[in-house]
């Protein structure tokens, strides 16, 4: 009777866990969701310039228009420092509300509005990334 009920016992462990469904990991989501506080906001990491009236923020998958607001000056007084040329991008981390651009507007597909700014780190001086035109 004991190995009966052994054997009853290691069954239903047995068909009970292969009732589990597998559901399909997206990586990159679990990463994005590992910056993320569930308040909306997303954190990106990318290469910033402010110049002239037009502010970038390129990830290594997308690029970003930044909203000019008050932030988006106290991120460009952070990153003056590491700029040789005002045209240089300097890598950096902020969390950011990622929108969609209104319609009939140019520029890239979203934009996105600075509301922490979390590093800023000097850009990589043996970076070959870089075009310089020549008079």
């Amino acid at each position: 009777m004991k190995k009966i009920s052994l054997i009853v016992i290691l069954a239903l462990i047995m068909f009970a866990c292969k009732n589990e469904s597998k559901q399909a990991v997206d990586l990159e989501e679990n990463r994005a969701k590992s910056y993320d506080q569930n308040d909306g906001l997303v954190t990106l990491k990318g290469d910033f310039v402010y110049y002239g009236d037009a502010a970038v923020l390129q990830t290594p998958k997308d690029i970003y228009g930044v909203v000019i607001d008050k932030n988006l000056q106290l991120l460009e007084e952070q990153v003056t420092p590491f700029k040789k040329e005002a045209t240089d991008m300097v890598p950096v981390t902020i969390r950011v509300r990622k929108f969609k651009k209104p319609e009939g507007e140019e520029g890239w597909p979203f934009r996105v509005e600075i509301k922490e700014i979390l590093k800023v780190e000097a850009p990589n001086p043996e970076s070959k990334d870089v075009i310089k035109l020549a008079k």
